[in-house]
């Protein structure tokens, strides 16, 4: 993993990305193009997405300034940023690839890595180079282009898993878009990175979820709901996320997910033979354990 960079390389001949393509104008694309748009590094901004009626919402909430098809925006960009769920990765590539011209560069914002890599791999071929995989760490459970916020990526953390194929000056551009919108941008191993997330980001959304899924299917859930307090709201919040996003997710990452489970049923089952045998002081030392990791993480 390498440090992180902190400034951009501003040109002197104009915006850095002179025409950007966002495929899926939601909350990370949107955000994204909103960003760069307020530090005056793009020219142009086109979209694309399945939604006719989210398109024309983005035109008039001024993220896009256009909506268009994938081979148009193939054709047209200088930079086509992928903000799709990644499960349709692949086929969003292959029909770009025809029409992608050589100077054309794109990048994804897909939370996992090894399997999006392998995807473009296939859909791309020997112009895989072209493709600077990347993954910014921000998010809320908002959807849809109103989520879009130009301070999203603001202090962020945003990993870039560059490919052997990548030229330098195609991973610097896409670099230098991210610290554009203010965050920091590290490198790290594809594989390193999927491992790593599927614990700290992947895994809390499957928890809560399967979670609030239990909750809300239990016989007395009105009574359950309404009765819910804050500690409850704060840890099913993320659960309100995109099912779809988060279903490919967990499935591009499967291997890492389920060592993650594992490792966490291991946890639960030391919580249940506490709490079944009555062994107070074993339940003590996992909670404080807990109690104090937390209190010492100083993100917040």
């Amino acid at each position: 993993m390498n440090g992180a960079s902190s400034k951009p390389n501003q040109g002197a001949a104009g915006p850095l990305i002179p025409v950007l393509a966002v495929v899926g104008v939601g909350l990370i694309g949107g955000s994204f193009a909103a960003a760069v748009r307020r530090a005056g590094q793009v020219g142009r901004v086109l979209g694309v997405g399945r939604n006719a009626a989210s398109l024309a919402r983005a035109v008039e909430l001024g993220l896009i300034d256009e909506a268009v098809s994938a081979e148009d925006a193939a054709a047209r960009a200088d930079l086509v940023f992928l903000a799709t769920p990644v499960g349709g990765l692949q086929d969003m590539l292959a029909r770009m690839l025809p029409h992608l011209r050589d100077a054309t560069l794109l990048t994804d914002g897909g939370s996992t890595k090894a399997e999006v890599v392998d995807a473009a791999r296939l859909a791309l071929g020997a112009r895989i180079g072209q493709f600077v995989p990347g993954h910014p760490i921000a998010g809320a459970e908002r959807s849809g282009p109103e989520a879009a916020d130009a301070g999203l990526y603001q202090g962020r953390c945003v990993i870039l898993t560059p490919l052997a194929e990548n030229a330098a000056a195609a991973i610097a551009l896409v670099r230098d878009a991210w610290l554009a919108c203010g965050a920091q941008v590290i490198d790290m191993d594809a594989g390193a990175h999927d491992r790593v997330l599927a614990s700290v980001s992947h895994l809390p959304h499957l928890l809560s979820s399967v979670y609030m899924e239990q909750v809300a299917t239990a016989e007395d859930a009105a009574t359950r709901l309404a009765l819910a307090g804050s500690g409850f709201r704060d840890f099913t919040r993320i659960a309100a996320g995109s099912p779809e996003m988060w279903r490919d997710i967990f499935l591009s990452n499967r291997d890492a997910m389920l060592a993650e489970l594992a490792a966490v049923r291991a946890v639960l089952d030391r919580a249940e033979r506490a709490i079944d045998g009555g062994d107070g002081a074993a339940l003590l030392a996992l909670l404080d354990t807990a109690a104090q990791a937390r209190r010492n993480w100083r993100k917040e």
